[in-house]
């Protein structure tokens, strides 16, 4: 865990910078590009989160809904894909095949990854449990050290993400993991788990906790051994790039390793120019600050930030 520490200063510690990126999407309907002369009227769709030196994820769309993520992995030359498929208006199942960054070290892992996530939801319409199958395959054999050839099983988990919502706000307060390793010569159980506590300032998240322990005998979880704190503040009052992607997918997408923690302002609609990291397991925690100016297009949608630009499409 103090991998992840450290692979998010230097993950956000990218400099803001212009990307000359295609001013047409793969249908040739024109982009709202980083120049702030252009613009977009009416519905538009999230098209691409690109760096100067890297596509981070193109989104793509059946008619108003986003059924694929890719990340080309310039840089990496690993691809990923997220297939997203819907019941109704409703995120049912979301499938990944590729490649992430699970030892937090700042370089997707050689690893292949694929993971399966069910969504089921309540009363109200609202994601109430995610429950997920994941495999690692590793280069050469499971047992390090590996040898360069082929893809080999590498370990098996079974997770359970349990939501829950402010009964004043509606607004997600919670998230309770438990997971463990599906070995075929052994019982399953829970080994592990994760409880993420969101706080708001009116409609933004100003701060996500997470705390990791192991899960003891009957289930009972022990004493949380890693914590980490995220904290975001100073928000401007634009529009978010990631209102327009779905509720279920944003969530998925902070599951997706444990250092996606620190992307939790994306629940927000709107976006922060300051936020900090801390470890909270030392006596005196430090936390380590960052910042940012945005750039928007006439419409307010947010163009640029920490690195990141932000390509819409017409839908």
């Amino acid at each position: 865990m103090k991998r992840l520490f450290y692979f998010i200063l230097l993950l956000v510690g990218i400099s803001t910078i212009h990307s000359c990126k295609d001013l047409a999407d793969e249908d040739g309907n024109p982009l709202v590009d980083i120049n702030d002369n252009t613009g977009l009227n009416g519905p538009r769709a999230l098209y691409r989160e690109i760096t100067n030196s890297d596509t981070l994820a193109t989104y793509y769309y059946n008619g108003l809904q986003m059924n694929r993520v890719v990340t080309p992995g310039v840089k990496y030359k690993y691809k990923s894909n997220t297939d997203v498929a819907w019941s109704g208006d409703k995120i049912s199942r979301i499938d990944f095949k590729g490649h992430l960054d699970e030892d937090n070290n700042g370089v997707f892992d050689q690893d292949s990854v694929t993971y399966t996530q069910q969504f089921t939801y309540d009363n109200f319409g609202n994601v109430d449990v995610i429950s997920e199958n994941r495999s690692v395959f590793k280069r050469g054999t499971p047992t390090p050290p590996a040898t360069v050839g082929p893809y080999a099983l590498l370990r098996k988990t079974k997770t359970l993400y349990k939501l829950k919502y402010s009964s004043s706000t509606a607004k997600l307060a919670s998230i309770t993991m438990t997971t463990g390793e599906d070995v075929s010569t052994a019982p399953f159980s829970y080994t592990k788990y994760s409880e993420t506590a969101y706080q708001y300032v009116g409609d933004n998240v100003s701060k996500v906790t997470r705390n990791y322990g192991p899960i003891g005998t009957g289930g009972t979880f022990g004493a949380a051994v890693t914590k980490y704190g995220y904290e975001y503040s100073s928000y401007d009052a634009k529009i978010n790039p990631f209102t327009l992607l779905p509720f279920a997918y944003k969530v998925s997408r902070l599951l997706r390793t444990e250092v996606n923690d620190v992307e939790s302002w994306i629940l927000s609609p709107n976006s922060p120019t300051r936020y900090t990291v801390t470890d909270l397991v030392p006596p005196v925690p430090v936390p380590v600050f960052f910042s940012t100016n945005y750039n928007y297009d006439p419409q307010t949608y947010m163009q640029k930030g920490y690195g990141v630009n932000y390509i819409y499409k017409p839908l």
